[in-house]
């Protein structure tokens, strides 16, 4: 289980409830990652849904890094919901990378218990298409 506090500070979770946040905390674990390590690899299926809570991390794409993860930053997300391989690396970019993980089977069940939390993972989601459109154009 995650330490209550630490998720409590992620805005992913900031519209929950004490015990909507208390329930969410009792599903997820804390990894702690070294630098360089890869998290998610691309072309592989993710089977968990991380959030970064201390570090931070690159997005790499063909070798070619393309976003810079920090804390409050989720990923995991589309290869669980679209039972696709990810899409790209993620990897460690300092000293440690501290994560909240939630088993992937556990991510639907989540989303339909707590829509606000599929709302602001909804919103980033468009943030992000919307810089990879702009990144691509």
């Amino acid at each position: 289980m995650i330490d209550l506090d630490a998720l409590a500070r992620l805005s992913l979770f900031g519209d929950l409830s004490p015990p909507g946040l208390a329930a969410v905390a009792q599903l997820m674990d804390e990894a702690s990652y070294p630098l360089d390590t890869r998290v998610l690899r691309g072309g592989f299926s993710a089977n968990a849904f991380y959030v970064i809570t201390d570090g931070e991390a690159i997005v790499r794409i063909d070798g070619e890094d393309r976003a810079r993860l920090r804390p409050g930053d989720f990923f995991g997300e589309v290869s669980i919901l679209t039972a696709e391989p990810a899409g790209a690396d993620v990897v460690a970019a300092t000293e440690e990378l501290r994560c909240a993980i939630l088993p992937g089977f556990e991510l639907r069940p989540l989303l339909l218990e707590y829509p606000d939390i599929a709302l602001r993972m909804l919103e980033v989601g468009a943030r992000r298409l919307r810089a990879a459109n702009l990144w691509a154009g």
